[in-house]
């Protein structure tokens, strides 16, 4: 469930933290770390998860960071009760770079946990410690709320509003559209319980190949991948170098590879590289959808659901001046409204649509009943 998108904060109103973890050596770097932003504050700190309820109670918190290995109340076990009694909360896990640590944070995503970073480790000084959490954590925090004067412009050249399903969808004009060959998603903060929503619902026999970018980290793309795949009715796995992109199966980006397709002889091939970020992101969804562009030309449907930044609106663009037709996730069903956010107010989208919407809208372009 999407929590309200960006909370307006007052002038000199500060975001208000809950640091909940077992290690007192944790809870102190992350106080230590947040006392030097300016911005935030840590009202308080709790062992574990059933002080941490207590504590949401008494003090109010903005945001919660939640770490999964506790005594007495583990932090799934938190989250679950958070999402029922507080669902306005935000909450950030703290997850380590293992096997398990990454597993348990991709279920901790999709049960609803808004984001996650990787717990510190050994950076040689506290000093260092310290800044590279707050490096990671900090923007992570401010991605869910906003300040007087930062209100969002008016959307551009949406001329229409159609209610669909009880929901409003935007309307954007755009040229006449090619068949679909391809279906192309990039999505980032709050992508796993997105991805876990509307993937299972795309039938087994659906006609086309599905490509998704994910920002995530090697490890965490591919348990994603496996979890996906033990919900859908079509095959999910982590895509690899010169595999066929062919209909009946949804392939996810690796982790600290660009995700790009490529014409071979007739077919299309998986293409993974490491070039330089894009919007500080690899894998990136420009990197997808311009590739998607180049082999697919305008028979291509894109969508672009809930993520922090502007990721994907190049790629968007690209695609939709060839007669692609672009999908984005609305406000009130994002996490964040800024990926989905930037390509609706660039008018680069043709449908704005709440997430139980993207799927229908996607069988009836493609015109599979």
């Amino acid at each position: 469930m999407a929590r309200a998108n960006q909370k307006l904060l007052l002038t000199g109103q500060k975001i208000r933290i809950l640091v909940v973890d077992d290690s007192v050596v944790i809870r102190r770097l992350i106080t230590q770390a947040l006392e030097q932003v300016k911005d935030v504050e840590v009202v308080g700190v709790a062992s574990n998860g059933k002080i941490a309820l207590e504590r949401i109670e008494q003090w109010h918190p903005d945001v919660v960071t939640l770490d999964i290995e506790m005594p007495e109340m583990n932090g799934l076990e938190t989250l679950q009760r958070m999402r029922r009694l507080y669902p306005e909360v935000r909450v950030i896990m703290f997850s380590t770079l293992t096997a398990r640590g990454a597993a348990v944070t991709i279920e901790a995503l999709t049960l609803g946990a808004d984001d996650y970073v990787t717990k510190v480790s050994n950076e040689g000084s506290l000093d260092r410690s310290m800044a590279r959490l707050r490096e990671e954590l900090v923007p992570k925090v401010r991605q869910f709320f906003r300040r007087p004067g930062e209100e969002r412009p008016a959307e551009k050249r949406v001329v229409e509003t159609r209610v669909e399903g009880g929901r409003a969808s935007s309307i954007v004009p755009s040229a006449a559209k090619a068949q679909p060959r391809v279906l192309a998603i990039g999505v980032s903060t709050g992508g796993p319980a997105a991805l876990a929503a509307i993937l299972p619902a795309l039938p087994a026999s659906f006609p086309l190949p599905v490509l998704i970018v994910q920002h995530m980290p090697a490890m965490f793309t591919r348990l994603l991948a496996e979890r996906l795949n033990s919900i859908c009715q079509m095959p999910v796995a982590e895509a690899s170098l010169g595999e066929a992109v062919e209909a009946g199966k949804m392939l996810i980006g690796p982790g600290d590879f660009h995700l790009k397709v490529v014409g071979d002889r007739g077919a299309v091939r998986v293409s993974l590289d490491q070039a330089a970020p894009l919007n500080s992101c690899r894998p990136a969804v420009d990197a997808l959808f311009e590739s998607v562009a180049a082999v697919y030309g305008g028979a291509a449907v894109a969508v672009v659901l809930t993520g922090m930044g502007r990721d994907g609106l190049k790629g968007a663009q690209v695609l939709r001046a060839q007669g692609a037709t672009i999908l984005a996730q609305d406000e009130a069903t994002s996490v964040v409204w800024g990926m989905p956010g930037a390509v609706t107010k660039a008018g680069a989208a043709d449908r704005v649509l709440p997430l139980d919407r993207v799927v229908p809208e996607i069988l009836d372009i493609v015109g599979h009943t």
